[in-house]
């Protein structure tokens, strides 16, 4: 990375044509990953991502330029371009750039980078054996480690000079079962902002397993009836339904230009009494969790709703502007090639006081969604549409015969008002979230819930 003094230069050249706010954004990214499949070394890739981004605001207009040139004249040369696309006229300028330190929430034990690829192949055949050898039924193993090393440095002309270091590991396997000449895939896919140490508390073995019970089980169920009815979704990856029904609609990308269904609604009830919905960016070395977001502000807990009443919206600082409100630690990007936009970290429902033997005892016929898979959501109306990777049919208050081909279909504003039960565990999935600004690593979760009425799609 680069001086203080450097981006206080830079940082003058992006102001000169009197922005009111400017900023330097700069990474050096090791994206690491290895890929068995049948067992045997498919690829392995290594990629570097390092460049810069500079931004500049003046009131509610904003122009941002690349650069993969990081020398101080290719770093003043893309502030001029950011600068001139603004505007115009000169102005005088200072910065004064001052170091700070937010402290690391996330110890890490062993860099991934610092690890053979022998190693990582010996965890990899761990988790792809188990998964084959699980039943004669799989006839495809596919697994990947991927390890990620993020290191981002961000000025800006509010005199903020600071840097973090980022680091992610991920297992994921897949397998593919065989029942009748049909096959399904079931998969497991655990990861933390952790170093190797991840598998100090992940057993491959146990991954692979699980990966394989899921595709078995669903290659030999039957299809899923349609219908209108109360739905039990699991715990963990469950937590999916919430964050793009209802999360995307709560972040100032859609909220500060009126694309929400939840605009203008803050102090309102809208969702169940029983739903009281975080997005937590400080848990200890969580998939999604950061020290600081890209725009240099402190991570922190954001309740969004409690209790059923709105409580709070996820915001970026341009969000901020056109909605008159502080950050708040949201602001995030895949890379330096991506405009940064308000987006969510760790997003969960929090545990209630339900037990989920009640729950399910509750639904004398309906559906248990055991695992979500993915879906697509509008976040201007909120209509949403998720896959079931795993489900059941539940009759008389028990979990029966598993069911395939599932769907969960709905509104996210009507979806949290009928959420009328919720468990004690809470347990969050691993994804990576796409959005206008890319795609980056977000944590999923909730306890067990109960879904009093929705539109199950099937056959």
């Amino acid at each position: 990375m680069i001086s203080r003094e450097i981006c206080e230069r830079v940082l003058l050249a992006a102001s000169s044509t009197g922005a009111d706010y400017a900023e330097l954004f700069m990474e050096d990214t090791l994206d690491h990953s290895i890929e068995l499949v049948g067992g045997k070394v498919d690829s392995v890739h290594d990629a570097q991502t390092a460049g810069a981004a500079v931004r500049v605001f003046l009131g509610l207009r904003s122009v941002m330029a690349t650069t993969v040139d990081t020398s101080e004249e290719g770093l003043i040369k893309c502030a001029r371009r950011a600068a001139e696309a603004l505007s115009e006229d000169r102005a005088e300028v200072s910065v004064a750039l001052r170091e700070r330190l937010f402290g690391d929430r996330h110890p890490i034990k062993t860099v991934p980078g610092g690890v053979g690829n022998r190693e990582k192949i010996d965890i990899l055949r761990e988790a792809c054996g188990a998964a084959g050898g699980y039943s004669d039924k799989i006839v495809q193993t596919t697994g990947s480690l991927l390890d990620v090393d993020h290191n981002i440095l961000i000025a800006t002309s509010e005199g903020l000079y600071a840097r973090d270091r980022q680091i992610r590991t991920r297992l994921s396997v897949s397998a593919v079962a065989e029942i009748n000449g049909e096959t399904q895939t079931g998969g497991c896919r655990p990861g933390a902002r952790r170093g190797m140490e991840l598998f100090d508390r992940v057993n491959p073995k146990s991954v692979g397993l699980e990966a394989a019970r899921q595709a078995v089980t669903m290659a030999g169920a039957g299809y899923c009836p349609a219908g209108v009815m109360p739905v039990a979704i699991g715990n963990g990856f469950g937590g999916v339904i919430f964050h793009e029904a209802c999360g995307h609609s709560l972040e100032a990308t859609s909220v500060a230009y009126g694309n929400s269904q939840f605009c203008g609604r803050l102090g309102e009830k809208i969702a169940n009494e029983k739903v009281t919905a975080i997005d937590d960016g400080t848990l200890p070395n969580e998939w999604g969790s950061i020290n600081i977001d890209d725009e240099g502000t402190p991570s922190r807990r954001n309740v969004l709703i409690e209790k059923g009443v709105l409580k709070s919206y996820m915001i970026d600082k341009m969000g901020g502007r056109r909605m008159g409100r502080e950050p708040t630690g949201s602001a995030r990007r895949q890379s330096f090639s991506y405009v940064t936009t308000s987006r969510m970290t760790n997003t969960f429902i929090a545990p209630g006081d339900d037990r989920d033997e009640d729950i399910i005892g509750s639904i004398e016929y309906g559906l248990y969604a055991k695992e979500m898979g993915g879906g697509s959501v509008n976040p201007v109306t909120g209509e949403f549409n998720f896959a079931v990777n795993e489900g059941y049919i539940i009759r008389n208050g028990k979990i029966c015969e598993p069911v395939r081909g599932a769907s969960l279909v709905g509104k996210g504003s009507e979806v949290i008002q009928k959420i009328d039960m919720v468990g004690r565990e809470l347990k969050c999935g691993q994804g990576m979230c796409g959005s206008s600004s890319g795609s980056i690593p977000t944590n999923v979760g909730q306890p067990m819930i109960r879904v009093s009425s929705i539109t199950v799609g099937g056959r």
